[in-house]
């Protein structure tokens, strides 16, 4: 066991496992934060998906070892940031079950912060990581034209 820091949702953590440990145990199990999901273990759904250094990134393949002294935002720290993002997610029921719908938040919020009026096809390309066992698709990508027609994410 080895020891390791990281800063989430600026909250500074310091927890003693295995190098190869994947950030999302460490994140669910460790430290509490189980907003983020495990769908495939793979790196393949995006129900994991995390910021680590301002990066969109697979929690469940990334190890502690390589999130070692990062600066990581769950959905839990999103929140306030895209809140009218996730105002647009509820005003177009984009979810059904919510399994996926973290993900899809975080993969939104982040192309959003990249390109704040993205085209039909910059948010297929840019939620494509995503898979929504629901087919939710064309809700989130109107939620997403929402949030860019009511000012975006200020």
């Amino acid at each position: 066991m080895s020891s390791y820091t990281l800063t989430v949702n600026g909250n500074k953590h310091t927890v003693n496992t295995e190098p190869d440990t994947p950030l999302l145990w460490v994140l669910r199990d460790t430290l509490g934060y189980t907003g983020v999901k495990f769908g495939c273990g793979q790196a393949l759904c995006g129900a994991c998906m995390v910021y680590m250094n301002e990066e969109l990134t697979y929690s469940c393949s990334t190890s502690i070892k390589d999130a070692d002294g990062k600066i990581i935002l769950t959905i839990e720290g999103l929140a306030e940031k895209a809140a009218p993002l996730i105002k647009s997610w509820l005003e177009d029921e984009v979810s059904q079950c919510g399994y996926c719908q973290p993900g899809q938040l975080m993969s939104a919020y982040y192309l959003l912060k990249k390109n704040s009026t993205p085209s039909d096809k910059e948010i297929e390309d840019a939620m494509s990581a995503n898979i929504c066992r629901c087919g939710t698709y064309q809700r989130i990508k109107k939620a997403i034209h929402r949030t860019v027609m009511e000012g975006g994410l200020k």
